[in-house]
């Protein structure tokens, strides 16, 4: 059983972003974060989940997230995002990520868990330290390219 808690953050939404998160199984323990210059809170909140599950080394792991997104968790335990890929994510921001997160996803038995956010939670509050430190970081982070393409995607589309 392999346990993923994680955050994002986003300064001006959009704005210098980052994620958070802890894999915790048995007695190991690992931290992770990084970010974007420009992004969104939701995208790190997404991305953040997919970095949690492409750090499990081998298929087929139960596994819980545990995130207060209600975006993630809502579009996963709800099964909208299956019906997103039915329509080909029409009017659905963040495709990129999702298509990302829906090929990871079928590699693991996972369950989501939402948990209130800033509620003294231990790992939800270190996995939003690391997520708000990498969001500081400013101008030295690197492009959120998927984000920047959508948003320059002319509206017609």
């Amino acid at each position: 059983m392999i346990d993923i808690y994680t955050d994002g953050a986003a300064s001006g939404n959009p704005g210098p972003g980052g994620y958070g998160v802890i894999l915790r199984s048995g007695a190991h323990y690992k931290e992770l974060s990084g970010g974007f210059r420009l992004t969104t809170n939701n995208r790190m909140e997404l991305l953040a989940v997919i970095v949690g599950l492409q750090t499990i080394k081998s298929p087929g792991q139960q596994v819980t997230v545990y995130s207060d997104s209600k975006y993630v968790v809502d579009s996963v335990e709800k099964k909208w995002v299956f019906g997103w890929v039915k329509t080909g994510f029409k009017g659905k921001k963040n495709s990129d990520l999702w298509m990302r997160f829906l090929h990871i996803y079928k590699q693991h038995h996972v369950k989501f868990v939402w948990i209130k956010g800033h509620n003294s939670h231990p790992e939800n509050e270190r996995c939003d330290q690391l997520a708000v430190a990498e969001s500081r970081k400013g101008n030295t982070l690197p492009p959120d390219v998927g984000f920047e393409a959508e948003r320059n995607k002319p509206s017609f589309l």
